[in-house]
């Protein structure tokens, strides 16, 4: 499974998603914390600070890991991680903002502290997946640049396709865990049709194998 190369347009749709997926979190976030730290700019403040040093980490993490046997099966991984850490935001969110509330009286480093612990970590590994979709994408040097600012065209695109569908409608239609749910469930969508093309790849490419060692015998 590790030899095969996804199609362009795989790759291409999910890093939509992942671009998506950021931005509705990132969204969310303030709305998740309002009730322990309000809504202030200083809370906005501390959520955007948390995603941009998160998704900074995730995309030295990623181009480093891109260099050490790029293959389909790690970049389903890190889809399907970043749903199962997205999950606590969800179930725990309560346990972990009321101890940071009880502990620091500043909402400003309240809201910090709780943006640490519910999103650095899947925001990180959200941010892996753009520079291991570049590397997965090109194949000679010469096409790199182009392939790199195809891709963060569209999950840049995909961030504002995100910010938009969760402030304008998203919280109109469904509380706030039944989007994070959504969140969770296409991430987990997106690292299983990675795994499932890549494993009819992989087939076509045995059964291909298969007949022409028959041709020649």
């Amino acid at each position: 499974m590790n030899s095969v190369s996804l199609p362009r347009i795989v790759i291409i749709c999910v890093a939509f998603v992942s671009g998506f997926s950021i931005m509705t979190i990132e969204m969310l976030g303030a709305r998740i914390m309002a009730p322990y730290f309000g809504g202030s700019l200083s809370v906005w403040g501390s959520l955007i600070t948390i995603f941009m040093l998160a998704l900074s980490v995730g995309y030295l993490i990623g181009g480093r890991l891109s260099t050490r046997n790029p293959n389909p099966t790690t970049f389903a991984l890190f889809f399907i991680m970043a749903a199962a850490f997205s999950i606590p935001i969800i179930v725990f969110a309560d346990a972990i903002m009321r101890p940071i509330f009880l502990a620091i009286e500043d909402p400003r480093y309240g809201s910090l502290f709780a943006s640490i612990f519910l999103y650095f970590i899947p925001t990180s590994i959200l941010g892996m997946i753009s520079p291991y979709s570049v590397r997965l994408m090109v194949n000679t040097h010469e096409h790199s640049g182009h392939m790199a600012g195809q891709l963060f065209f569209v999950s840049t695109i995909g961030s504002a396709g995100g910010t938009l569908a969760t402030s304008f409608y998203f919280v109109l239609w469904f509380d706030v865990n039944q989007i994070l749910w959504g969140a969770v469930a296409v991430l987990l969508m997106a690292g299983c049709l990675i795994l499932l093309v890549s494993y009819f790849l992989q087939s076509s490419g045995s059964k291909s194998q298969v007949r022409g060692y028959e041709k020649q015998t």
